[in-house]
């Protein structure tokens, strides 16, 4: 008897042991990549503006209070790095603008009466590619499904903001967008324009702080088919 009450008594004494070491957090991203949600640990090829949310996933917390921490750094060098951001809820949103490597590190700190159990989670990387964009210098616009607006080539990146303007050869403006996948669809006031040269401004900002200000003539060429499916340069 007396046996069984000291292992009792052990197990009672261990409990807050056991207890201490089962509170967990598994913090993941969730961002939008091709118009499907994806979760990761790390993101490599992130094009600004970037919204992302991060969770703590959090297990194990039983009757334990739990707090969180978020710190955002940026990568300066292959040494240094500065902390940019901190935040306090469970789950957190933030929309990277800038290109550069940035690393989220969660702390987590469980409590329950005088036991306190801290956790940090290895950190997750976000890396946001420079900014790239191109205009063409024509389409055609004729229902064929090859080039039939006037929008940035593909393959822009992390363009943080845009405006795109249409003029015709006597400075008139035609059509103005500004979301960069947007584009002209070489009509003007609900009416098909003429085959010609259009001429097109675009001052745009990549999340790198690169500065876009593109002029160049636009050939409209509606007769154009495209047959083999290229874009036209």
């Amino acid at each position: 008897m007396n046996i069984k009450k000291t292992f009792i008594a052990l197990l009672f004494t261990l409990i807050p042991l056991f207890n201490a070491t089962a509170q967990e957090v598994a913090p993941s991203a969730h961002y939008i990549k091709d118009k499907v949600e994806t979760q990761s640990t790390q993101i490599t090829d992130g094009e600004a503006p970037l919204a992302v949310t991060f969770k703590a996933n959090p297990t194990a917390v039983g009757d334990y209070t739990p707090s969180y921490e978020w710190q955002f750094f940026r990568k300066e060098s292959e040494t240094s790095q500065t902390r940019i951001l901190v935040r306090y809820e469970e789950d957190t949103e933030y929309t990277f603008v800038e290109s550069g490597t940035f690393t989220i590190q969660l702390i987590a700190t469980f409590v329950n009466g005088t036991d306190t159990v801290l956790r940090q989670a290895a950190p997750i990387t976000v890396t946001i590619s420079e900014s790239k964009l191109e205009m063409p210098n024509a389409f055609s616009p004729n229902n064929d499904g090859y080039n039939d607006k006037y929008k940035a080539k593909p393959g822009y990146k992390s363009i943080v903001s845009f405006h795109a303007y249409i003029f015709n050869r006597w400075g008139q403006k035609l059509y103005e967008w500004d979301n960069v996948a947007d584009g002209w669809d070489g009509t003007h006031n609900g009416h098909d324009v003429p085959d010609g040269v259009y001429f097109v401004l675009v001052k745009a900002k990549g999340a790198d702080g690169r500065d876009y200000n593109i002029r160049r003539d636009v050939n409209l060429l509606r007769g154009f088919t495209n047959k083999s499916g290229t874009t036209t340069k």
